[in-house]
C-alpha cells in the first residue's frame, strides 16, 4: 500500500471514528512531522482546511521510503510484557492495523518473563514451560498473542534489532543494525538489563549465567544438564527461584548473598527464617553476609547471577532520567518531558499516587497496567492519573515430584511493625502495621503477605491494602490461625467502611 494511500486511510479512520479529534488534538502521524504537529493539526482545520492540509503533506508522504517502518503512527520500543500489553490495547481501542510498530531486541515476540525463573527452569521431564505457552497476554488470563497474531493484526514487529538512540526533533529512532524509524508517537518499554559483575573478576567466564531473556534462561539449562554443583549469587526472587528449581535438577546447590536474610527488601527476618528452613530441608546450603571478590571457571560447577537488574535507559537520556529512583520521569499518564514520549514498566519512574512518592516497579503487574493506562490515556479522553498498589508474589517448587509447592503473594508497603500469624502448615501471614506509637491498640495497615492462601483469601489481600484500615494489633497477635487473623482485618474493613 502507497505512504500516501495509508495517510488518507490513517486520517479518514481517526475522523470516522472520533469527530472530535481534531479539537482535542489526539495522536495523529504524518511523515515528516515536526514536534508542532499536534499543534498545526488543530489550527488547519479551521484555517486552510483539512483537504488543503491533507494536499501539504502527501509530497512528504510520498518521499519517506528511506524509513524501515511500514507502520510509524504508533513505535512501541521494547518487546517485553508491557509491549505485550500495550499491543493489546491498541487493538482494542482499533487503532492497531497498519499503525503500531514493536522494535525489540528479542527474537520472539512478547512473553510473559516470569516464567523464565518458574516454569521455564524446572527439569526436563517435569513438563516445563516452553514458548508459544507463554505468550502475552496468557499470564491475566488474557488471549496468547502469538508472532501470527501480530500478523493478523495488522501489528509490525522488528525482532532482533535493539535501538540505540533516537532523534527528538525529526521524530525517529535508529537501530543497532543502522535502521532509522519514523515514529508520530514513541513509547518506551525497554524494561531492565541485569547487573552483571565485572569482566576482571570472571563475570563473563563459560558456566557463569545471568538470566533475563529465553536465550539466557536456554543457555542456563544447557549448563544444568551437565553440572553436578551450582552456586547462586543473590539472595532475592531471581535467586530464590533458581535454587528452588535446582532441587529439582538434584544440584548441590548453594546460595550466596551479602544480607543476613533471603528477601530482605521485603521479608522480615521470621518470615525469611521459615522459608530457608525449607529450603535447607531440601538441600539448599546458605552463604550469608559473604561477597563475591572472584569467580573461577570449574569442570562441574555452574553460576548463576541474580543481584537486580537496572533500567535499561542509555538511548533515552534526553527524556529526562529520575536520579533517586532511577527510569525515565513520567507523569501518572507516562508521558515523559518531551510531547509525544512515553515510557511505561520497568523503565518508568513514576508518581505512586497513593503513597505520594516517585517510584519505579520491577513487576509484571506494573509492567501490564502501565501500559494499559498509557495506550487508554493517549488513545481516549482518559485523564486519571495512574493509581498502583504494589504487589509481588512468587510461586515456586511447582513441578511434579516437589515435596509442597510455595505460592505467596503481598500487597501495600512494607513499613511499620509486623505481626505475623501461622505456622507454615501450610499457611502464613504476616501484616505491616503502622501506629502512631508501639503502645496505640490499633494501627493502620499497610501491606499484608499470605503463603498458600485460598484464591477468596488473595483477593482480599488488596481490598486490605488499599484501603489501610484500622486494625486491632491484639486482635491479631492473638490470633489462633490464618483464617482468623483474615477474618479479624476483614471485619475492620467492613467497619471502616
Amino acid at each position: 500500500m502507497s505512504q500516501v494511500r495509508r495517510l488518507i486511510m490513517a486520517v479518514s479512520s481517526t475522523i470516522s471514528s472520533n469527530p472530535m479529534s481534531f479539537k482535542h488534538g489526539l495522536s495523529l502521524w504524518c511523515p515528516q512531522s515536526s514536534p508542532s504537529l499536534h499543534r498545526t493539526l488543530q489550527s488547519s482545520s479551521s484555517s486552510i482546511g483539512f483537504k488543503t492540509f491533507l494536499r501539504n503533506h502527501v509530497a512528504a508522504a510520498s518521499s519517506s521510503s528511506s524509513f524501515a517502518n511500514e507502520n510509524r503512527e504508533y513505535v512501541i520500543v521494547g518487546g517485553g510484557n508491557a509491549a505485550g500489553y500495550a499491543a493489546r490495547s491498541f487493538v482494542e481501542h482499533g487503532m492497531a492495523d497498519g499503525r503500531l510498530c514493536i522494535v525489540t531486541k528479542e527474537a520472539y515476540a512478547p512473553y510473559e518473563r516470569p516464567a523464565l525463573t518458574k516454569g521455564y527452569l524446572f527439569p526436563l521431564d517435569k513438563k516445563p514451560a516452553r514458548l508459544p505457552g507463554f505468550h502475552t497476554c496468557v499470564g491475566s488470563g488474557g488471549e496468547r498473542q502469538t508472532p501470527d497474531w501480530y500478523k493478523e493484526k495488522g501489528i509490525e514487529m522488528l525482532y532482533e534489532d535493539p535501538v540505540t538512540g533516537i532523534d527528538i526533533e525529526k521524530q525517529t529512532a535508529t537501530t543497532i543494525s543502522g535502521k532509522l524509524l519514523k515514529y508520530g508517537t514513541l513509547i518506551v518499554a525497554t524494561g531492565c538489563t541485569a547487573t552483571r559483575f565485572p569482566e576482571k573478576i570472571g563475570g563473563n567466564l563459560p558456566g557463569v549465567h545471568y538470566i533475563r531473556d529465553v536465550a539466557d534462561a536456554d543457555s542456563l539449562i544447557s549448563s544444568l544438564e551437565k553440572a553436578h554443583k551450582l552456586v547462586v549469587v543473590g539472595g532475592g526472587y531471581i535467586g530464590m527461584e533458581v535454587a528452588a528449581a535446582a532441587v529439582g535438577w538434584k544440584l548441590d546447590t548453594t546460595i550466596i548473598f551479602p544480607e543476613n536474610h533471603l528477601l530482605q527488601r521485603l521479608f522480615t527476618p521470621s518470615l525469611a527464617q521459615i522459608y530457608e528452613e525449607f529450603y535447607q530441608e531440601n538441600g539448599v546450603k546458605f552463604m550469608k553476609g559473604a561477597s563475591i571478590k572472584n569467580l573461577e571457571a570449574g569442570s562441574d560447577g555452574r553460576v548463576i547471577i541474580g543481584i537486580g537488574a537496572k533500567p535499561a535507559v542509555s538511548p533515552f537520556e534526553r527524556l529526562g532520567l529520575n536520579n533517586s529512583v532511577g527510569g525515565i520521569q513520567v507523569d501518572g499518564q507516562f508521558r515523559t518531558g518531551i510531547p509525544g514520549i512515553f515510557a511505561i514498566g520497568d523503565v518508568a519512574a513514576f508518581p505512586l499516587k497513593m503513597y505520594n512518592r516517585m517510584a519505579r516497579v520491577e513487576h509484571v503487574d506494573h509492567a501490564r497496567r502501565s501500559a494499559q493506562h498509557c495506550v487508554k490515556s493517549l488513545l481516549t479522553a482518559h485523564t486519571s492519573s495512574y493509581d498502583y498498589l504494589p504487589s509481588f508474589y512468587s510461586r515456586v517448587f511447582e513441578y511434579e515430584g516437589s515435596p509442597r509447592k510455595i505460592w505467596w503473594q503481598f500487597f501495600g508497603d512494607n513499613v511499620g511493625e509486623t505481626i505475623q500469624v501461622g505456622n507454615f502448615d501450610p499457611k502464613i501471614a504476616t501484616f505491616w502495621i503502622d501506629s502512631v506509637n508501639s503502645c496505640s491498640p490499633t494501627g493502620k495497615l499497610k501491606g499484608v503477605l499470605l503463603e498458600s492462601g485460598s484464591p477468596e483469601e488473595f483477593q482480599l489481600l488488596p481490598e486490605l491494602a488499599k484501603s489501610q484500615p484500622f486494625v486491632d494489633k491484639s486482635k491479631l497477635q492473638s490470633a489462633s490461625s490464618v483464617e482468623e487473623a483474615l477474618e479479624i482485618a476483614r471485619t475492620s474493613l467492613q467497619a471502616a467502611v
